[in-house]
């Protein structure tokens, strides 16, 4: 079941992992991707793991010593990793729950609430904190209807927490990247609206369309710039083989995953700082 559950509201208390998975929020009631990958449990397994509450930094499962907790070898893109990356891919909303063990400001104070739902908006791969390949995924919370709960005496940003009504409104807001359309619409009229990658024009009845594509993508933890050394022109199908890491450059902006080069223009430089950075963490080949 993907997006919400009949009957079970944002803000929901239960008391252990197997009353989230009889709710049908978490389907199983160890691993912290659920089954089909239509949800996640926070609670503390992985130290990359980044808790901003309405903005998380989750990582992939697989590659843990089961005593540990360690990460001691490369997670793999397959089961949850492969099943995320496919709500990626397709835009579904993704069940998010906090348990109490979880160390962050946004757990509760016993056993797991149901947070709402989020949107994978990035996915890759880098070396984590113990050396070894993992998969992290960018969630942002799709609605703040119902203010994410702050423990008590809390410390977020040198100020302490509080269940008051303003103090959860205020500290439950997320800081959005303004992407700047004037240079998506630059990027266009410089190659015309022709794919930079396959060379395809497509034609609408509302004229020719493209897309502005960013090599580092904006935000954290990325922090790529706005900038046309930073931008593509992609049709829809090469955007998104390029952001799943399908398809990547190399320095000589040669296609890694298919054949072929970039098409460039005189007046676009692209700087390869950017193309390394997706080479590294995001080409799956």
């Amino acid at each position: 079941m993907i997006g919400e559950i009949q009957g079970v509201n944002e803000g929901a208390i239960f008391e252990n992992r197997q009353a989230l998975h009889d709710a049908g929020i978490h389907a199983g009631t160890q691993g912290g991707i659920g089954g089909g990958g239509e949800s996640i449990v926070l609670s503390g397994g992985y130290v990359d793991d980044i808790d901003n509450g309405t903005e998380i930094i989750y990582t992939g499962q697989g590659g843990r010593d089961p005593n540990s907790g360690n990460q001691i070898a490369d997670q793999e893109l397959k089961r949850g990793n492969r099943q995320l990356m496919e709500h990626f891919i397709a835009g579904n909303p993704i069940r998010v729950s906090r348990g109490a063990q979880l160390d962050s400001p946004f757990a509760p104070d016993s056993g797991y609430r149901y947070d709402g739902l989020y949107l994978i908006d990035s996915a890759w791969h880098e070396t984590g904190s113990d050396g070894y390949l993992v998969y992290r995924f960018r969630l942002v919370k799709i609605s703040n209807s119902i203010p994410l709960a702050i423990n008590a005496g809390a410390e977020i940003d040198g100020q302490l927490g509080s269940n008051d009504e303003s103090a959860q409104r205020r500290l439950g807001t997320i800081s959005r990247i303004i992407r700047n359309t004037k240079l998506a619409s630059e990027i266009k009229a410089i190659y015309k609206y022709r794919c930079q990658i396959s060379g395809v024009l497509l034609e609408t009845p509302l004229g020719p369309y493209a897309e502005g594509c960013h090599i580092k993508p904006l935000g954290k933890p990325h922090n790529g710039p706005d900038s046309l050394r930073n931008i593509l022109c992609l049709s829809p199908n090469m955007h998104i083989l390029f952001d799943t890491g399908a398809i990547a450059l190399t320095d000589d902006l040669a296609l890694l995953g298919m054949e072929g080069t970039l098409r460039t223009h005189p007046d676009h430089q692209i700087d390869l700082e950017y193309v390394r950075y997706h080479r590294a963490h995001f080409f799956n080949g």
